[in-house]
C-alpha cells in the first residue's frame, strides 16, 4: 500500500515541470488590479493627499503627500515589474505591506466580505443591514424601472468594502515573495540564470 501510495506521488511530482504556471498566474492577476489602484490614485492625486492626511474622514497619516506618492509609485512600479517578473521577490515586499495597511486601516472596520451578504458565517449587522436596504432598492427599481434592462449585465450588490479582497491579495503577495516569479516567463529567471552562480537560486533572485 505504501509503495502505491509513493508510485501516486512520484506521478504527481512529474507536474513540478510546470510549477512555473502558478507564479505566472499570481502575476498576472495582480498585474491589472495593482495598475487601476495606482492609476487611480496618480489621476487624483490631490484627492489621495486629501484622504492619506484628513483626520475626519481620511486616514490622518503624517505626511499625506509623501504618503500618497510612495504608496502610487509602489503600485504602478509593481504592476510593471510583476507583468516583466522582474524583481519580483523585492517588489512584491512594499506591495504587501500596502496591502496589509489598507486591510488594517480602511477596510477592517467593516470585517470581512468585499460584498455585502445577509448570511452565512461571516454576516454582521451591518450586510444583514444593506442586504435589507438593497431589497428595497431592487423593488423600487421593478417598479419604476426597466429592471430586466439594468441588471442585463449582472445584479445589483451592496460594496461592503471589508477586508476580504486585501488580505486575498496580500497572500497572493506573500507567496511571490517565498517562490519569486517562476522560471521561463520572468526576467528574473533569465537574470539568474546569466549572472547568479547557483542555479537553484534562480526562483528566489
Amino acid at each position: 500500500m505504501i509503495n502505491f501510495l509513493n508510485k501516486l506521488h512520484d506521478y504527481l511530482d512529474l507536474t513540478r515541470a510546470f510549477d512555473f504556471l502558478g507564479p505566472l498566474a499570481l502575476r498576472m492577476y495582480l498585474v491589472p488590479i495593482m495598475w487601476m489602484a495606482g492609476r487611480h490614485k496618480y489621476t487624483g492625486f490631490d484627492s489621495t493627499v486629501a484622504w492619506f492626511g484628513n483626520t475626519e474622514w481620511g486616514l490622518g497619516l503624517p505626511f499625506p503627500t509623501l504618503m500618497a506618492g510612495l504608496v502610487t509609485g509602489t503600485e504602478l512600479v509593481g504592476a510593471v515589474f510583476l507583468l516583466l517578473g522582474f524583481a519580483v521577490r523585492w517588489i512584491s515586499i512594499p506591495l504587501f505591506i500596502t496591502m496589509i495597511v489598507a486591510a488594517c486601516t480602511v477596510h477592517l472596520p467593516n470585517g470581512w466580505l468585499a460584498v455585502s451578504e445577509g448570511s452565512g458565517l461571516f454576516a454582521t449587522e451591518r450586510t444583514i443591514a444593506a442586504t435589507e436596504r438593497l431589497s428595497q432598492a431592487k423593488e423600487i427599481l421593478q417598479q419604476y424601472g426597466d429592471y430586466d434592462w439594468l441588471t442585463e449585465q449582472g445584479s445589483f450588490v451592496v460594496l461592503n468594502n471589508g477586508v476580504e479582497f486585501a488580505v486575498t491579495y496580500a497572500i497572493m503577495l506573500l507567496m511571490l515573495i517565498f517562490v519569486g516569479a517562476g522560471r521561463y516567463l520572468s526576467l528574473d529567471y533569465w537574470i539568474a540564470k546569466k549572472f547568479r552562480y547557483q542555479a537553484s537560486m534562480y526562483t528566489r533572485f
